[in-house]
């Protein structure tokens, strides 16, 4: 779209207000309105923000402006606030591009790959809650009738949720985002709507839509949309898995039906799957950022029988108790979920599989087996590591992968500082659970 056609598309549909959007560290959409009479302001200087009000971008009180300079390529209608543009941004400080926006980060990582001609193909994945609260402050499923113990692919839990999901998926198809299925997930309330993969910076910016309209179909509605990794304790959690493949713009460089290990992958895909398996420690605190992401990727079983979230860096066929599943000629990378920043988890998982890639790393045979059954001591004899099981191992797996600290930037320490400071602030918390057991016991 050059900017004679995105003036007729505002002119078009009425625009009033153009929201230059951005995210910060933790992948959470920033904006400012701009009336449509200053559009080629945000496209020339950008938006304005006081960096030091936002999340992660290592600017003092005292520091520059960010600006948010527009990429007109991502222009598009806000299909829930009528009158209302979106248009994605690239940030900018002294009107250069700024190493601590994840969206530059992913940029970069992107121009390494075209170094080699290649594209990274991402197809992602969000499950979601619609929940409400009662007069007590406690959450439950939105709709009351949804309390099957084993409720996945339920009709019914479907069905009474349609008014919501048809606005979603309406106001998706809008934008041009080609959702091919919905369904109801192993949790009460629990829903995944998929849609066509496209290029790792589309995959990004359409998965922060996603969730722009996700929250405020939803709020319109009454409800609560959550991406909270783990909003019950004995119900599986919210994913958003990650399909991944290399292209060279023609064909998938990933798929080899000559694969001797009969997973139709190519010497480049097990490559780039063994970086991603040697650095799985590394890019969990990026997939997985949150202190209640590790409730999802835990060792064990939930009320369903089983969490569907991965606890061992391993990789298998059809093998949903992997980290990484193989369903065909691509890799599906079952760490991210919900809370992640997408710009700065395909980063991450870039650098990964690039360093897989130069050192031709070999994955080793897949595990087609129910990992969860393993004891302590099966894994240790099969080569079978443990996902980092807190975000405090977690985020000290990243500070000790130069590899992936490197390939981030300086965003990645700003990333680990307020990690750290979110693990403290939660370690200094006194829970439910602990005036439950503790306060009469002694």
């Amino acid at each position: 779209m050059n900017l004679t056609e995105a003036k007729a598309f505002l002119e078009d549909h009425q625009i009033k207000f153009v929201l230059a959007q951005f995210v910060d560290i933790h992948g959470a959409a920033k904006t400012k309105a701009v009336p449509v009479n200053h559009f080629e302001d945000i496209l020339k200087q950008g938006a304005g923000f006081a960096g030091f009000a936002i999340w992660g971008l290592g600017i003092e009180p005292h520091g520059p402006d960010y600006m948010a300079v527009g990429d007109i390529s991502t222009l598009s209608l806000v299909p829930w606030q009528p009158g209302f543009a979106r248009i994605v941004c690239n940030g900018h400080v002294n009107k250069q591009p700024y190493e601590y926006d994840t969206r530059v980060v992913l940029l970069k990582q992107i121009d390494r790959l075209k170094e080699h001609g290649w594209i990274l193909n991402t197809g992602l994945e969000p499950e979601f809650s619609l929940l409400k609260r009662d007069e007590h402050g406690a959450i439950h499923p939105f709709d009351d009738s949804d309390t099957l113990a084993k409720p996945c692919y339920d009709y019914k839990s479907l069905t009474r949720s349609s008014a919501y999901l048809e606005k979603l998926v309406a106001a998706l198809q809008t934008v041009d985002i080609d959702v091919f299925q919905i369904d109801h997930e192993d949790a009460n309330g629990q829903f995944e709507v998929n849609y066509t993969y496209s290029d790792c910076l589309k995959s990004a910016d359409n998965f922060v839509m996603f969730k722009m309209a996700a929250s405020e179909i939803a709020n319109e509605m009454g409800m609560i949309c959550s991406f909270m990794p783990k909003p019950f304790a004995n119900r599986p959690g919210n994913g958003m898995h990650m399909h991944m493949s290399l292209s060279d713009g023609k064909r998938n460089l990933f798929a080899d039906a000559a694969d001797p290990r009969q997973l139709g992958l190519s010497k480049l895909a097990y490559h780039f799957l063994g970086g991603l398996l040697a650095h799985a420690s590394a890019i969990t605190a990026i997939c997985a950022p949150t202190v209640n992401s590790y409730k999802r990727l835990v060792v064990g079983r939930s009320l369903t029988g089983a969490t569907w979230a991965p606890a061992y860096i391993s990789y298998g066929d059809n093998n949903r108790s992997s980290m990484v599943r193989i369903p065909g000629d691509r890799i599906e990378l079952r760490l991210p979920d919900g809370s992640a920043n997408p710009y700065l988890a395909a980063a991450a998982i870039i650098a990964a599989g690039l360093d897989g890639i130069a050192r031709e790393l070999d994955p080793g045979d897949p595990q087609n087996i129910n990992l969860y059954d393993l004891s302590a001591e099966e894994l240790t004899a099969k080569g079978i590591g443990v996902l980092p099981q807190s975000l405090h191992e977690a985020v000290a797996a990243l500070e000790a992968d130069s590899t992936i600290c490197d390939a981030l930037g300086p965003v990645a320490q700003e990333f680990i500082k307020l990690k750290r400071m979110e693990w403290i602030e939660y370690m200094r918390h006194v829970s439910e659970w602990e005036i439950n057991s503790y306060l009469e016991f002694f």
